[in-house]
């Protein structure tokens, strides 16, 4: 018998035929779910992270698109984008990182943002793609959705579903020395651009 062998049946001896599994609370502090400012709260937490925001209607968002996305080099979007960006190739799931180095930008959709903190989560849904795809391209151009804006993280994780690929965003990618010298682009885009749909 190993010494993993001995450490497990040492549990499976302590925790009996039937184990208990206590409940877990779940009685988290949540805001109001039509808590007013939320959307400029977001916008505050994500400028205070170098992001910039773009804010657009739904009649507006492919010509508010096409502007911040003029003179950008190559584009790759997931599959199953709700709305057409031309030129873009669509990830077939086949290119690897360094194929992935080669376009200038990503442009994606979101699950849900947070007010509170500015985070910005994607779990690889249609029109959000794969992990690789929002972290490798040096800017990500993401479209948020007012009705996807809630206040806390509380509400943001009873929105997601847990076994999903969750990628949380807040701000660019960035780093700082001891010294606070701030580096951008360490484990993801450089730069990120959040269109804000009202």
């Amino acid at each position: 018998m190993s010494a993993r062998d001995d450490v497990l049946a040492r549990i499976r001896s302590a925790l009996g035929s039937a184990p208990r599994v206590p409940e877990v609370p779940r009685d988290y502090r949540r805001a109001d779910p039509a808590a007013a400012g939320d959307l400029d709260r977001l916008t505050d937490r994500l400028e205070d992270y170098k992001a910039t925001v773009v804010h657009t209607t739904a009649g507006g968002l492919e010509a508010d698109l096409a502007k911040v996305l003029d003179g950008v080099g190559p584009l790759i979007v997931p599959p199953g984008l709700p709305f057409a960006v031309p030129g873009a190739t669509v990830d077939d799931g086949t290119l690897d990182a360094h194929a992935l180095d080669a376009f200038a930008g990503v442009v994606t959709c979101c699950a849900a943002a947070v007010a509170e903190t500015g985070t910005i989560a994607l779990d690889g849904s249609p029109g959000q793609g794969r992990r690789a795809i929002t972290l490798v391209p040096d800017r990500h151009y993401c479209v948020v959705r007012a009705d996807q804006v809630v206040p806390g993280v509380p509400e943001l994780l009873a929105r997601l579903e847990p076994t999903r690929p969750l990628t949380l965003v807040s701000g660019p990618s960035a780093t700082s020395d001891i010294e606070l010298d701030r580096v951008e682009g360490v484990h993801g885009p450089r730069t990120l651009v959040v269109l804000l749909v009202r």
